[in-house]
């Protein structure tokens, strides 16, 4: 077994920030206040000033653990499991509509709400420290320089047509993403450097460590001198990759479509393709990037639908069939839709729906100065304005004020925050959190509904930051992006090329980068949801200090050979966990069969009462334009109602 490196060649004594960052303390639903109290509510309940209204509050330039972080949880897991018990205290505040969620559902649902209703006074409460949810902003300043990176959800796309309702609501808030995607995206500006993808060969997993340079660039033979696979392993690499061979002679392309839609991409590599057992390996982790899961656990099909290797010579239309996963189906059936990326990923979007609401917020009037504009976190809950949105404030419970909901007037809505558990009334509210907590915060709901909730069981991941003094290294080895298969982290890429008003992407392997890598914990040989269950306990359970151990460890590995220092050149991490994070869609391999409209997910959203659900869970999409829509849905189902 090879030596582990000390912690001093690694550099975890380096000045960098590794705190578990926490807003205010972590304590248990029924906590007692916390000390230094300096306001009251109207009923006079004393209050601490809130975290984000204190000098200097900005979270988008936290480091350490982030994403899901500590404090954003703990008294949700508290409801969860029977151990929040305390009383709210009533704060006396009166709003037509209370949003759960401040992720981009909630935003766009708030943002709608006014439109239909100019005078409506909307609360917005969200558990994290900041408003976006999953699209989380990371902006780090290294040696005077910003640099940005999305800590969650990267893109404006769609495996389908954008829809038409999320692109007006991008369009009302300054986003046109076909025009800006053609003026700020340089998406061949590392390839111009001669900069490629390379492949890494762990020792653990291969033999040996390997860095391999030029995957599908460079000839065969070229990209694979050196790589610890046996020759006929290289073999049956390169008919996986270009073999034109049909496995299925005879059987027509729906016949072929159906066997493929029942069998792992796994099983049709090692049983159909029969491919040698290091090659699986080495595409094992190939299709965690979109499904957070390894090979075993999706169809052929789905791996069909996204050009994954192996199908080259089956000869199949496109189109999907019924049974076939959202992502891939799109893809084959539309060819998918513009692709716009922001420096921090949809944090931006973020940001643009926060200015629309609160414009008070978020300093500037167009899109290209969004991106380096400074939040003032102090302007977004003030009792002056129509629209508020509370951060810190984890929602624990939503009843109607009568046992009986048709006879029903509002809502209370009672939240942990700051050591209390507090209490705000609405005439309506919007569920714009995630499916599986619904149950504890409804408990009145239908059996049946809170089952078909728990149902959508969302996919774990981790989205890492790693700000880097240069980025000679990738430079000097030739690669922009590494595929790591069996490593800790499985895929690396330096941050994305893109210009956008006075923000502008390095252009020189001198000067600093953020570099993003991507975990997806899960356990081979499980099916996809309980993948996800055991992925979300380890996520919850591993402290920064282990994460960062690894990651300086696998890019000191990956990186040998080259000017890398990971004592000097690293010089922040931001680990974005996110136990909740992919919006489940269908699996073929695990989920039934069912009839159009009876999906768990569309008996999971009915309206109840004056409580609607949005989120994109609700969609069975993990897309920014499917957490719009059902934004829109669950408004419409309010105002219709």
């Amino acid at each position: 077994m090879a030596k582990r490196p000390s912690d001093r060649l690694l550099g975890m004594g380096a000045a960098i920030t590794r705190r578990d960052f926490v807003q205010g303390a972590v304590l248990g639903a029924g906590a007692l206040a916390l000390p230094g109290l300096v306001g009251c509510s109207r009923r006079n309940v004393p209050l601490a000033q809130a975290m984000q209204d204190r000098m200097g509050y900005y979270p988008p330039t936290l480091t350490g653990l982030r994403g899901s972080h500590p404090g954003a949880f703990e008294a949700a897991h508290a409801l969860r499991d029977g151990t929040a018990h305390a009383a709210p205290l009533d704060l006396g505040e009166q709003y037509d509509l209370v949003i759960v969620g401040g992720g981009i559902s909630g935003l766009s649902a708030a943002l709608l709400y006014r439109k239909e209703r100019p005078d409506a006074r909307i609360l917005i409460l969200e558990n994290h420290d900041d408003f976006g949810g999953h699209a989380k902003r990371n902006e780090v300043a290294i040696d005077g320089t910003i640099r940005l990176l999305n800590g969650g959800t990267y893109s404006i796309e769609s495996p389908k047509p954008f829809s038409a309702v999320a692109d007006s609501v991008l369009r009302e808030i300054g986003i046109d993403a076909p025009a800006l995607a053609l003026k700020t995206q340089k998406k061949d500006f590392y390839r111009s450097l001669g900069l490629t993808q390379g492949i890494f060969f762990d020792r653990e997993t291969f033999g040996a460590d390997h860095l391999a340079p030029g995957y599908r660039q460079r000839s065969w033979a070229e990209f694979l001198k050196g790589a610890p696979l046996s020759a006929a392993a290289k073999r049956d690499l390169e008919r996986a990759e270009v073999g034109n061979t049909d496995y299925f002679v005879g059987l027509g392309a729906v016949a072929k479509k159906e066997k493929l839609l029942r069998m792992s991409y796994l099983s049709y590599l090692r049983d159909v393709v029969k491919v040698d057992p290091a090659v699986l390996a080495l595409y094992q982790a190939l299709t965690q990037g979109w499904w957070g899961v390894g090979i075993d656990a999706i169809s052929a099909l789905d791996a069909w639908g996204s050009e994954m290797p192996g199908f080259h010579g089956l000869r199949l239309p496109a189109g999907s069939i019924p049974g076939m996963g959202y992502t891939p189906a799109g893809f084959t059936d539309t060819g998918g839709s513009v692709f716009m990326h922001f420096p921090d990923g949809n944090a931006s979007v973020a940001r643009a729906l926060v200015r629309k609401l609160v414009p008070a917020a978020v300093p500037g009037s167009t899109i290209e100065d969004l991106v380096t504009a400074r939040v003032n976190y102090r302007q977004l809950d003030r009792e002056d304005e129509p629209v508020r949105i509370r951060l810190n404030s984890i929602v624990l419970g939503v009843h109607h004020d009568e046992p009986t909901i048709e006879r029903s007037r509002s809502v209370r809505i009672a939240y942990h925050r700051d050591g209390r558990v507090l209490e705000v009334r609405a005439k309506q509210c919007i569920l714009a959190c995630y499916n599986n907590i619904i149950p504890y915060l409804v408990p009145e709901l239908p059996e049946s509904q809170k089952a078909a909730l728990r149902e959508a069981i969302k996919t774990p991941l981790v989205y890492t930051s790693v700000a880097l003094s240069n980025w000679r290294a990738f430079s000097e080895l030739g690669v922009h992006s590494i595929y790591a298969p069996g490593s800790y982290h499985t895929t690396i890429r330096l941050n994305p090329t893109v210009d956008i008003g006075a923000y502008q992407s390095p252009r020189s392997p001198d000067e600093p980068n953020l570099l993003a890598m991507v975990r997806t914990p899960c356990k081979p040989g499980l099916t996809e949801h309980e993948q996800n269950k055991v992925g979300r306990a380890e996520l919850l359970a591993t402290p920064f200090e282990i994460f960062e151990r690894e990651i300086r460890d696998q890019l000191r590995r990956m990186l040998s050979g080259t000017s890398f220092d990971p004592v000097k050149d690293i010089r922040a991490i931001i680990v974005n966990r996110w136990p909740h994070g992919y919006a489940p869609e269908n699996n073929s391999l695990f989920d039934p069969d069912v009839a159009p409209g009876e999906e768990h997910y569309v008996r999971a959203r009915a309206r109840f009462g004056r409580i609607a659900i949005a989120n994109s869970d609700a969609g069975a999409g993990a897309y920014t334009d499917v957490a719009i829509e059902q934004g829109h849905r669950a408004v419409y189902e309010l105002l219709g109602a």
